[in-house]
């Protein structure tokens, strides 16, 4: 698996980005948002039950992360077309406003290292890639555990101060650096 300072791995995926006729699908590289942090999160499969629960909370604080000048982007095993038909179908994913990547080949997560080994899905992993596309964090969790959000966004304040900071701080505490 892919790991703290290693280069996120190039890609080129579409994704599922609206609803709106004609302006649901885009393709979306590692270079679409050039500059930017990147929070990308995975999740197993689409029409499940924890997995909404994840990708409408981080949809909550995507303004949060966008204050903080980070792109979040979702992504499963799933096809566009099948993100579109979960959008569609479940009340808390119709308004996402960051894509939805549909890495229906493997080839992202296969690079990654975060398929299951036995399911062949996506594990519940999280990376914060700093603006030169190295990973500066990653957390994974088992199928049946869901992540916290506001843990990848305080995770992403203390790297963002570039200083150091102490168990449980969080932003506008003192740091140690």
């Amino acid at each position: 698996m892919l790991t703290i300072g290693d280069k996120f791995p190039a890609f080129n995926l579409q994704a599922c980005v609206s609803r709106e006729k004609g302006k649901e699908f885009q393709e979306i590289t590692n270079a679409s948002y050039k500059d930017k942090w990147l929070v990308v999160f995975f999740w197993p499969m689409d029409f499940t039950f924890i997995c909404p629960t994840e990708i409408a909370e981080f949809g909550r604080k995507n303004g949060d992360f966008a204050d903080r000048d980070a792109q979040v982007l979702g992504a499963s095993t799933d096809t566009h077309f099948v993100h579109l038909a979960w959008r569609n179908d479940h009340a808390d994913l119709k308004d996402l406003p960051f894509p939805m990547l549909a890495d229906t080949k493997r080839e992202l997560s296969q690079s990654l290292g975060i398929l299951h080994k036995d399911a062949g899905v996506c594990l519940r992993a999280t990376y914060i890639v700093d603006p030169e596309g190295v990973i500066r964090w990653v957390s994974v969790n088992d199928l049946s555990v869901g992540r916290s959000v506001p843990e990848v966004l305080r995770v992403l304040d203390g790297l963002q101060t570039d200083e150091l900071c102490p168990c449980n701080w969080e932003k506008g505490q003192p740091t140690l650096g």
